[in-house]
């Protein structure tokens, strides 16, 4: 399904908000013009040089990004006029020969696809494979791709770059090399485990998010993809990130399969201070669903890629909080030191929650980060913009380190990224599963509905319910069994009385012990669903 919609906001950063959705836009068409679930491919594949190569290894990427950081950032080379005006009908009509896959006759599991510049696709990116501890480019030829008319393969010829590609490997059947994991536009990605769909997207460097001067877009200019041995079940790729504030090198440890996951090493070179920086930012859509009620008639209860941010702070404090599509910009930090880990979630894998025949929103993953080594103080920053359309990213989450990137000052970090289906590290636990809100019955008074699984009903009566509002009043907090969920529902009346803006926090105890997630949510007049 191609999944493209213009949408116009009222709001001061209208500018940074269309270059998101221009890249939302680019992502999706991605999916939706080139996915191809099950590929089995073993014929010709697409040349490599066949010049002696260049000795490679991971410090060649570092040392390439540290003197890119010495000079001012130059924009890449785009897509020609000819490539770049051609319409969506014909780019549709452009499409990678399968039996041209890199390595698609050869003994390893892994295949690589490429993706063609034109149309919005005008960033042009280098890409190397590497064998032997040499790296050779990948080249282009006329039957790189099959295409509508001669003359666009000749060009693409002569362009003689790409604008991005995707890893095969057969994560479903073992007979068939499944496309798991694309790279294009910026520095997106975009990855799946077995049994899923595309959803949300993941990035290399968020910078200067939700600025009213507007976000500014790091991009992978080059890459470097490891072929491996027959008997491996993992792949190594390695990318250099340019942009105007910094330049990076990174190295992706892919290992696909039931989850995909990818061990993340990166290293910053900053050309300037950087104060508004987010570390393994991910970019998710939410509409509606849960407390946040449609906008307009729409048949299905919830339309999202990600229902919540979860986080385990440094303390072992785990954290959630629903999301919502507001009607105005909203941006919330959650302070921490040494995070153990955050991620946009999306914890019902049912059709029923969803009744999207369609997009099965019930198949698309959650995405989890999960710091290697201590990343310090700082915090994550949400980031949640009005939108009225599913076809745009409006959610953002990363990890903001407190003093930035300073100039000059190299900036090193680790990460491991995993495509998961379930909540992560909450199995057999008290978790949040429902939230709901609109008017305690019979009254006028607010009231918040919070439905916990895995708690018996014979210690509900000794469950203690913590609730708390930043400004106006907590009326009520009782609790409740709840046998649908195999858990409790705690009901939360409240008076936000003039205010505009309230956060709520909700913590279970039992024997004064904290039990299950600490449940946090913004109240704001004007998204409150009645």
């Amino acid at each position: 399904m191609l999944r493209i919609a213009n949408v116009l906001f009222n709001l001061p950063i209208k500018q940074m908000i269309d270059d998101r959705f221009s890249l939302k836009i680019l992502v999706n068409l991605v999916v939706s013009l080139f996915l191809v679930s099950s590929v089995n491919i073993a014929y010709a594949e697409t040349p490599v040089s066949k010049t002696d190569g260049k000795s490679f290894s991971h410090d060649s990427v570092v040392d390439v990004a540290r003197k890119l950081s010495q000079t001012p950032f130059i924009e890449p080379k785009k897509a020609p006029e000819a490539l770049a005006k051609i319409d969506y009908s014909t780019y549709r009509q452009i499409n990678f020969q399968q039996h041209a896959a890199i390595w698609g006759n050869a003994p390893t599991p892994f295949s690589i696809q490429l993706f063609a510049p034109g149309y919005i696709y005008k960033q042009l990116v280098d890409i190397d494979v590497v064998e032997n501890g040499k790296s050779f480019p990948v080249e282009v030829s006329e039957s790189s791709f099959r295409v509508p008319d001669e003359s666009i393969g000749k060009l693409l010829e002569q362009v003689g770059k790409y604008a991005g590609f995707r890893l095969h490997y057969p994560i479903n059947r073992d007979d068939y090399k499944d496309e798991f994991l694309v790279f294009q536009g910026a520095s997106y990605f975009r990855g799946v485990s077995k049994g899923q769909a595309y959803g949300i997207s993941t990035r290399g460097l968020a910078i200067n998010v939700a600025d009213p001067k507007g976000e500014e877009y790091p991009l992978f200019k080059k890459f470097w993809i490891e072929r491996p041995s027959s008997h491996q079940k993992a792949i190594v790729v390695h990318a250099l990130l340019d942009s105007v504030s910094v330049a990076g090198a990174y190295r992706f440890a892919i290992y696909p399969g039931d989850p995909t996951r990818m061990g993340v090493d990166v290293k910053l070179f900053p050309r300037q201070d950087v104060k508004n920086v987010g570390l393994a930012p991910l970019t998710s859509m939410f509409m509606h669903g849960g407390i946040d009620r449609a906008d307009t008639a729409d048949y299905r209860p919830a339309v999202h890629d990600s229902e919540g941010l979860l986080m385990e702070k440094g303390n072992s404090e785990k954290i959630w909080r629903p999301l919502n599509n507001p009607r105005g910009l909203q941006v919330s930090s959650f302070m921490d030191e040494n995070p153990k880990g955050f991620g946009l979630i999306q914890p019902h894998r049912k059709l029923d929650y969803y009744q999207d025949l369609e997009a099965n929103y019930h198949l698309r993953p959650s995405a989890w980060v999960e710091p290697t080594g201590d990343w310090g103080k700082g915090r994550v920053e949400l980031v949640e913009i009005p939108s009225d359309s599913e076809a745009n990213d409006n959610i953002v989450a990363y990890w903001k380190p407190e003093q930035g990137l300073k100039k000059g000052q190299p900036f090193t970090y680790s990460y491991q990224l995993t495509w998961v289906d379930q909540i992560p590290k909450t199995e057999g636990k008290v978790k949040v599963v429902r939230t709901a809100g609109g008017r305690k019955l019979s009254t006028d008074k607010n009231e918040i509905v919070i439905d916990y699984s895995h708690i018996n009903a014979n210690d509900v009566s000794h469950i203690r319910v913590d609730a708390s509002i930043s400004s106006g009043a907590i009326l009520e907090s009782r609790i409740e069994s709840n046998p649908s969920v195999d858990g409790a529902r705690v009901f939360i009346t409240f008076d936000p009385q003039d205010a505009e803006v309230a956060e709520l926090r909700v913590q279970l105890s039992n024997k004064d012990k904290p039990l299950g997630m600490t449940w946090l949510y913004r109240f704001t007049a004007e998204d409150w669903p009645l």
